[in-house]
C-alpha cells in the first residue's frame, strides 16, 4: 500500500471506504468530489492492490469554523489562515500498520499552518500523538453538535521555525 494524490476517478473508492470508517456520519460523492477539486494538492488516497484502502482530505479554512457534514462549500473562504483536515479514514485492513500516521506526516509535509479537525470515533488519542489539542467553548460544542457526542474540535499549530 501506497499514499499518493488522489483523483476524480478515485472518488468511488472514496466514498466506499467514507461509508465504512463512518457509518454515522455519511457524506454524498458530490462533497468529496468539491473538496478535491477545491484543494487537490492536499487531498489523498491510501492506494492497494485491491483499490483505494483509505484516503486524506485537508483544504484551506478558517481556524474553528466546523463545516456542517454532508455540504457543499460552494467555494473557499477569503479567511483561510488555517487548514482543515477533513476526513483521514482507512478501512479495517489497512488499519495498525502505521498508515494513518504516514498520512498524516504526507499532509505535514505540504502545510506550514494550523490544521484544525473534528475527532470522531474515539480517535482523540490518535490526534493528540500527531500533535494536535483539543479546544472547547460553548460555540465549538454547538459547531460540534451534528458530528455526535463524543465529537472534539483539535487543532495543530503551525510548526515553529
Amino acid at each position: 500500500m501506497r499514499w499518493r494524490a488522489m483523483r476524480t476517478d478515485d472518488l468511488d473508492g472514496v466514498v466506499a471506504v467514507a461509508r465504512i470508517a463512518f457509518p454515522d456520519h455519511p457524506e454524498g460523492r458530490a462533497c468529496f468530489a468539491e473538496r478535491l477539486a477545491l484543494a487537490p494538492e492536499t487531498c489523498f488516497v491510501l492506494e492497494a492492490p485491491e483499490g483505494v484502502a483509505g484516503y486524506l482530505i485537508a483544504y484551506p479554512w478558517p481556524l474553528e469554523a466546523v463545516p456542517p457534514l454532508d455540504t457543499l462549500l460552494g467555494g473557499l473562504p477569503e479567511a483561510r489562515t488555517a487548514w482543515y483536515l477533513h476526513d483521514l479514514a482507512l478501512l479495517p485492513e489497512a488499519r495498525g500498520q502505521g498508515q494513518a500516521g504516514a498520512g498524516v506526516a504526507l499532509l505535514f509535509d505540504r502545510i506550514d499552518a494550523p490544521i484544525g479537525l473534528v475527532s470522531v470515533n474515539d480517535s482523540a488519542a490518535f490526534w493528540q500523538a500527531q500533535g494536535f489539542e483539543p479546544r472547547e467553548s460553548p460555540e465549538l460544542r454547538a459547531k460540534l453538535a451534528s458530528y455526535g457526542p463524543g465529537a472534539r474540535y483539535m487543532v495543530r499549530p503551525a510548526r515553529a521555525c
